[in-house]
């Protein structure tokens, strides 16, 4: 059989290691290297762990291949030396993690002037890493004894795998004692404050993009691991200095001081939005707050909303006063001036925001008129769904949470023109209008409910034969107030609006409700195919069967023999491999199973009676031939 011939074949590595003058370079050429190596071959890994070779490899992920290389094999062999040190075999961890001259090899790397290169960079990410993960006593020791380890990370941030690194130190530390000291050093180093400041406007944008990403990383790892530790543990020195309000309003004045950054608003605005999380995913955490109703407030800490509210003035500025974009060519035509990414992160902030249900923020936010310029911009970029979405959300927390921040629904004011102008074209320019004298006690939800808006834009949606791109959202928005207007946490203060509203407003919001809006939500349920006509062939009550009459006992047995036929058929039909090995020479081996079928034939008693009058004689030949 297969089994009994040795097919297996000698590696050429062992050949060439055969050779006393044999390579590293010659055994990198072959393709099985990095197959052997994780196989544990015992000679390739002696070879592996020389001296000269781990000199050779460390060499090759640290400095630049010469570029009279083709490009296509020139960073081939750093490469395979990168993967041949993480191969995560024990004989290569010890030699490289116990060494302090390739340790002092490896960060030599970082003390090269920026920009380094990118793939070289990742190589070494990935090999310190894995020795973090793998030899963490001795490597932390070894970093910790460079005082200037964090400034070089961080000067060489543009470099995406300087921030693997950073994270792979505050989640691939080993037991939580360790790991603890570990985040007690990196805070002493003060990794936070020197992350944040490099938001300032006059930082590259790659830098800035990196520092907002590893910020709002720490903050979720940060998060996960003390929910998983036990409640004696000490606090995440890094988290409660992200946390402190000391901390966000450095964060919020790099972001607003000096020249107006796009780059910088954005990355700031996202470090600001993961604070605002509960301890989920951005979107699919406000996903999920929007499906439970809104009911669940955020446990945002209170110095972080402090911190904001001084400057939602800022973040309202935005709103009017963007960072200057081109235009852009759209399938609906030229939009003059886009949304822009600030505004649009702006949303998402306020949105957060309204999520913690905090009264003085409500109140600011309310102060300030956001939700007018929102509604303005939800009206005016008809084709945004990102930003209808974050208005959305804004009026489904503003409807549940009314009750709990104990403000008034002030009284509906009519804005017929307002969102009729703002539905028309995107090629218009101009910013939303806003009123500086707004009441303090009223909260945002004034526009959020404007019957009239509602109304007016599903009219203006009617007319042209288009349909707008807000129309969804402007539907489920619509849908949410009649929600809670029949049932909900702010049903008799929006009743008690609709009723001061003037008699033809009122009388077109009761037949918009009655009429538009069942219509509407009657068609978005139908079925986009109808399946009431199909069946499946078996069930058509006019197919003729294919056997003939004659033949419906054959079909009989047919149909028992399929039903019959199952996964384990096989094991109770007949003898099995033994019992065929213990009566190779018995005729007279008796069955072990009797296969038995029943199924029913019509016959009428003369037919049964033949039937008697065969077998009978059928057997009594056999008496006969033994009596001979």
């Amino acid at each position: 059989m297969f089994w009994k011939f040795d097919l297996h074949t000698t590696s050429h590595i062992d050949q060439l290691l055969d050779r006393e003058d044999v390579t590293l370079r010659e055994l990198m050429e072959e393709e099985d290297v990095l197959q052997e190596c994780k196989a544990q071959n015992r000679r390739l890994l002696l070879f592996l762990s020389q001296d000269h070779s781990m000199q050779e490899l460390v060499n090759l992920i640290t400095e630049e291949p010469s570029s009279d290389l083709e490009e296509k094999t020139r960073f081939k062999f750093p490469n395979i030396a990168c993967e041949l040190l993480t191969s995560d075999v024990t004989l290569i961890n010890d030699k490289l993690g116990g060494d302090e001259s390739l340790l002092e090899k490896l960060y030599h790397f970082l003390e090269q002037d920026p920009p380094l290169n990118p793939l070289l960079a990742s190589f070494f990410s990935k090999t310190i890493g894995n020795l973090i993960a793998r030899k963490t006593e001795q490597v932390i020791s070894f970093l910790r004894k460079k005082h200037n380890f964090i400034g070089l990370v961080l000067n060489h941030l543009d470099a995406s795998a300087m921030m693997d690194l950073l994270l792979r130190l505050i989640s691939c530390v080993e037991p939580a004692p360790l790991r603890q000291e570990v985040l007690t050093w990196l805070n002493e180093e003060q990794l936070i404050q020197r992350l944040t400041e490099l938001m300032q406007t006059e930082r590259d944008e790659e830098r800035q993009s990196n520092a907002s990403q590893t910020l709002c990383d720490i903050i979720r790892l940060s998060r996960d691991q003390a929910n998983q530790m036990p409640e004696a543990m000490e606090p995440d020195p890094l988290l409660t200095v992200l946390e402190s309000e000391e901390n966000v309003a450095r964060l919020l004045k790099s972001m607003f001081e000096g020249e107006k950054s796009e780059a910088s608003i954005v990355n700031g605005t996202q470090v600001l939005l993961t604070l605002l999380e509960s301890r989920r995913s951005g979107l699919e955490g406000l996903m999920e707050l929007y499906s439970q109703g809104c009911e669940r407030s955020y446990t945002v800490s209170g110095s972080i909303l402090r911190a904001i509210e001084p400057h939602l003035k800022d973040f309202q500025q935005l709103l009017l006063d963007p960072p200057k974009k081109s235009a852009i060519l759209t399938t609906v035509g030229v939009l003059e001036q886009p949304l822009g990414n600030a505004r649009l992160h702006v949303a998402r902030l306020v949105a957060s925001l309204l999520q913690t249900s905090d009264h003085s923020v409500c109140q600011e936010l309310c102060r300030l008129n956001t939700m007018d310029l929102l509604l303005d911009l939800f009206f005016k970029y008809t084709w945004n769904n990102f930003l209808h979405f974050q208005v959305e959300l804004c009026v489904a927390s503003i409807l549940n949470h009314s009750a709990h921040t104990g403000l008034q629904i002030p009284t509906l004011q009519n804005h017929d023109e307002k969102a009729v102008q703002g539905s028309e074209s995107q090629k218009e320019e101009g910013t939303p209008g806003q009123d500086s004298n707004a009441d303090p006690a009223h909260t945002p939800i004034h526009d959020a409910l404007v019957v009239n808006v509602i109304t007016t834009a599903f009219s203006a949606g009617a007319e042209g034969g288009t349909r707008r791109g807000n129309m969804g959202h402007l539907t489920r928005i619509a849908n949410t107030v009649v929600q809670n207007l029949e049932k909900g946490q702010v049903q008799s203060q929006i009743s008690d609006l609709i009723k001061e509203l003037p008699e033809d407003c009122r009388g077109r919001w009761e037949s918009f409700v009655g009429q538009t809006l069942r219509e509407t939500n009657r068609r978005n349920t139908v079925d986009l195919v109808s399946t009431h006509n199909l069946h499946s062939s078996s069930e058509d009550d006019d197919m003729e069967s294919p056997f003939p009459n004659d033949l419906s006992i054959q079909q009989a047995f047919s149909d028992y023999q399929i039903q019959q036929m199952t996964a384990n058929f096989v094991d109770q039909f007949g003898f099995n491999d033994e019992e065929f090995s213990e009566h190779d020479e018995n005729i007279n081996a008796t069955f072990d199973r009797i296969a038995e079928i029943n199924f029913n034939i019509d016959a009428d008693d003369n037919s049964v009676s033949a039937c008697r009058c065969m077998c009978q004689a059928y057997i009594n030949s056999y008496f006969i031939l033994d009596e001979l």
